[in-house]
């Protein structure tokens, strides 16, 4: 869901977050993957405006951060 509400196909995902693609196939699958690879795919998604939100009655999410104004 984060990739896409930025825009993003699966190889940008992977070249920001300098993994395969494979790998960001089997992340979206929910074949487990090494605690640091997820943390690194996170990173990226972060520096590219995505905010997780954790869970809150609700269930974790994403959202898009709110730009601010200068």
């Amino acid at each position: 869901m984060a990739r896409v509400a930025i825009g993003w196909g699966v190889r940008d995902l992977a070249a920001a977050a300098e993994v395969s693609p494979n790998t960001i196939a089997r992340f979206e699958r929910g074949d487990p993957l090494r605690e640091n690879t997820v943390a690194i795919i996170q990173k990226a998604l972060e520096a590219a405006g995505v905010e997780f939100i954790p869970q809150n009655g609700g269930g974790p999410g994403v959202r898009l951060k709110e730009e601010t104004s200068r």
